[in-house]
């Protein structure tokens, strides 16, 4: 896509700041629908660059514009793409614009503005959204730019502040749960379903503490849109092992920990199924994370005995238990960001044929 000098920069997104848990399954997008979000986005008339940024705590589109274009535009065409009253995209959407993009970005691939403060998962899905982008030539100079030093301020947010204190991610904050629940990690048997960023977390988590009973399915294995991977190549990497998904359920009862994070629509663990599996270990406590949105398992299973079920927002308020230590720090790191955006954004607005 081309930019000109009449550009300008934008942001609309929906995220843990403004919306709950059932509210950002409604807007997000589906991962298969993704393709043709972005050719929709790509047909609006002024739009000059775009990028999609869709995780499981976020949807945020970033685009460049000339001319007389209004970003109500793109909501109304996120409401219909997603068949949702115009009134509540604008009211669990927020929206920057200029340096107020650029600060956000800095935040967001810092980790500043997570849900859990200082997850480290966030840069690499960052990347991922940007190179899917490119792929696309749905961005220009501005964006480019944009995206390649929000990369640069996260690594040096990470090198040189202490909003990672702790190597905060999910897999970490999985290990300290089934601690409590269970005493001891390397006697812990994992079932990871899917094959994303999330995933490999939690693999990496369990198998630098002792987890030698590391198992990944995932209903194909085949490509993973999550993470350009197959799920047997994920098992591959450490040293661990792969259940067809036609023996998932069946074996359920064989796990302590079982974390589900895919790009279903649909619930893919029932509370009736877990339910089946709880009779086989009766004495035996079962762990489960949710960790897709929209959620792989019905709610209700939370109630069947034994069962300790946690979803996205659940293991981020645990994961920021200890955040009042680190409150200078992510102070510390946005006051930097901040001024680190000012100067991008000044960079940017004084070359030709970028935004003024």
């Amino acid at each position: 896509m081309s930019t000109n000098s009449q550009n300008s920069l934008f942001l609309i997104g929906t995220s843990h700041q403004v919306a709950n848990l059932n509210e950002r399954e409604t807007i997000g997008l589906p991962t298969d629908s993704i393709r043709e979000f972005y050719r929709g986005l790509e047909d609006l008339s002024g739009l000059d660059e775009c990028l999609v940024l869709n995780t499981c705590n976020r949807t945020e589109i970033y685009g460049t514009f000339n001319g007389a274009f209004s970003i109500d535009v793109v909501l109304k065409y996120l409401a219909q793409f997603r068949e949702l009253d115009l009134s509540f995209i604008k009211e669990k959407t927020y929206q920057r614009s200029g340096s107020e993009v650029v600060r956000h970005l800095f935040e967001v691939a810092s980790g500043i503005d997570s849900q859990m403060v200082g997850e480290t998962e966030i840069l690499g899905q960052l990347k991922k959204a940007y190179d899917e982008a490119v792929e696309r030539d749905a961005t220009g100079k501005v964006l480019n730019r944009l995206f390649q030093k929000s990369f640069q301020a996260a690594k040096w947010a990470r090198t040189n502040t202490g909003i990672s204190r702790g190597q905060v991610n999910l897999g970490n904050v999985l290990c300290e749960l089934a601690r409590r629940i269970f005493g001891r990690i390397d006697q812990c048997r994992l079932l990871v379903l899917g094959a994303g960023e999330v995933a490999e977390s939690a693999l990496e988590a369990f198998k630098s503490r002792g987890s030698e009973a590391i198992t990944v399915t995932g209903r194909t294995f085949d490509w993973c849109p999550l993470s350009r991977r197959k799920p047997d190549e994920l098992a591959q990497k450490f040293d661990g092992f792969t259940l067809a998904y036609s023996k998932f359920h069946e074996s359920l009862h064989l796990f302590d920990v079982v974390l589900a994070s895919t790009a279903s629509a649909n619930p893919l663990l029932t509370k009736t199924q877990v339910e089946e599996a709880m009779k086989k270990r009766p004495s035996k406590p079962l762990f489960i994370i949710d960790a897709s949105v929209p959620r792989n398992v019905e709610e209700c299973a939370s109630s069947v005995d034994n069962v300790f079920l946690y979803n996205m927002d659940d293991v981020s308020a645990i994961a920021n238990e200890n955040l009042q230590s680190r409150l200078s720090e992510v102070d510390r790191c946005r006051v930097a960001l901040a001024k680190r955006a000012i100067r991008l954004w000044d960079q940017i607005k004084a070359q030709p044929s970028l935004p003024s």
